[in-house]
C-alpha cells in the first residue's frame, strides 16, 4: 500500500485528491492549517480506516514517513491569498522548501500544484509550458504569482542539485462541487449570485476570457502526471475551451434559471485579459485531455451549491 502526504488537503482540491487516492488504495496522511481549506471538505473521509487528518501549517517542518507528496498546501483564490498575502509568499516558498526537504530526507517523489498565474497577464495565446510569463512582481496578485514562481525554482533547483524527484502541474481554473461560497472565484461568484438571486458581478466588461476544467478531470491529470516517468514539467493541466467572461455570466443565469441582472465593475489591478492553456504536452506525455464539457460540469456545481445554500438557510 502507498502512503501518501497530501498538504492542502482539506481545500477545494486538496479534498478531491484525497478522496481519488482512498478510492485507489492508498493510505492517506492530509495535512491542513484550515486557513481556505475547511474540515466539512473531509468530513467523509475521517472515518476511512486509510485516512490521517493532521492539523499543520507547511511553513513549520513536518516529519512523516510517506512514498508520495502532493503539494497543494496554499490559498488560490484572490480573496483568500491577498487576505495575508506575506503568509501566502511564506507558504509557497518556506512551505516549499520544508516539504522538499522533507521529499530528500525520505526519498519520495514530490508533485507540486503550480498556477497558470505563473504567465502573469500573457502576450502569447495559448499559454505553452516555454512561455516565461508577463508577471507584475510588485501588484496585489504577486504574493501568489511570484510566490509559485519561486516554488517552481525550488523544486527544479532541489531536483538539480539534490536530485529530489519532482514533478510540477500548472493548474488552469479548476471548478466543482466543494468550492467555496466565499471564495471570491468567477464559477462559484456567479452561481451563489444567480442562486440568490442577487445581480451577477461582472469585473471589466467581461470579453476577458478564461479556460474552465471541472475538477475530476484535473486530479485525473495530476494523477496521472505523478505516476508517469516520461517528463518532470513543468505542464499544464487545464481546458483548452475558451469563454468570455460574459458567456459564462449568460450561461449560469440560463442554467440557474435566474432573472438577475449584470452589473459591471472596474477590472482588478493585474487581471489577465486572456487565458487559454495549450495541452499539447499533457496530451503527448501524460495521454490526458479534459472529457467533461463545461454545461455538464456547471449543472454538477450548481447541484452542489443548491444543495450547501439550502442547508444553510435551514440552519
Amino acid at each position: 500500500m502507498n502512503r501518501v502526504l497530501v498538504t492542502g488537503g482539506a481545500g477545494f482540491l486538496g479534498s478531491h485528491l484525497c478522496e481519488r487516492l482512498l478510492g485507489e488504495g492508498s493510505d492517506v496522511v492530509c495535512i491542513d492549517n484550515f486557513f481556505s481549506g475547511h474540515k466539512d471538505n473531509i468530513r467523509p473521509f475521517v472515518a476511512h480506516p486509510y485516512f490521517e487528518l493532521i492539523r499543520h501549517d507547511v511553513i513549520h517542518p513536518l516529519f512523516v514517513e510517506v512514498d508520495r507528496i502532493y503539494h497543494l498546501a496554499c490559498p488560490a483564490s484572490p480573496i483568500h491569498y491577498q487576505m495575508n498575502p506575506i503568509k501566502t509568499v511564506k507558504t509557497n516558498v518556506m512551505g516549499t522548501i520544508n516539504m522538499l526537504g522533507l521529499a530528500k530526507r525520505i526519498r519520495s517523489r514530490i508533485l507540486l500544484t503550480s498556477t497558470s498565474e505563473i504567465y502573469g497577464d500573457a502576450q502569447i495565446h495559448p499559454q505553452p509550458e516555454s512561455y516565461w510569463g508577463n508577471v507584475n512582481s510588485i501588484g496585489l496578485r504577486s504574493c501568489y504569482d511570484e510566490g509559485k514562481r519561486v516554488a517552481e525554482t525550488l523544486m527544479m533547483d532541489y531536483h538539480r542539485q539534490n536530485k529530489v524527484d519532482i514533478r510540477i502541474v500548472r493548474v488552469f481554473n479548476t471548478y466543482g462541487p466543494r468550492m467555496a461560497v466565499d471564495d471570491g472565484r468567477v464559477v462559484s461568484n456567479f452561481i451563489v449570485q444567480a442562486l440568490r438571486g442577487e445581480p451577477i458581478t461582472i469585473y471589466g466588461d467581461g470579453s476577458q476570457t478564461r479556460s474552465f476544467c471541472y475538477v475530476s478531470d484535473l486530479i485525473d491529470g495530476i494523477r496521472r502526471m505523478m505516476d508517469q516517468e516520461a517528463t518532470i514539467g513543468p505542464v499544464n493541466l487545464g481546458n483548452p475551451g475558451e469563454f468570455t467572461i460574459l458567456e459564462l455570466a449568460e450561461k449560469i443565469a440560463k442554467m440557474t434559471g435566474s432573472r438577475t441582472k449584470f452589473v459591471f465593475k472596474p477590472l482588478p489591478s493585474d487581471d489577465p485579459v486572456r487565458r487559454r492553456p495549450d495541452i499539447s504536452l499533457a496530451k503527448a506525455k501524460l495521454g490526458w485531455e479534459p472529457k467533461v464539457s463545461l454545461e455538464e460540469g456547471l449543472a454538477r456545481t450548481i447541484e452542489y451549491f443548491k444543495e450547501t445554500l439550502s442547508t444553510r438557510n435551514r440552519t
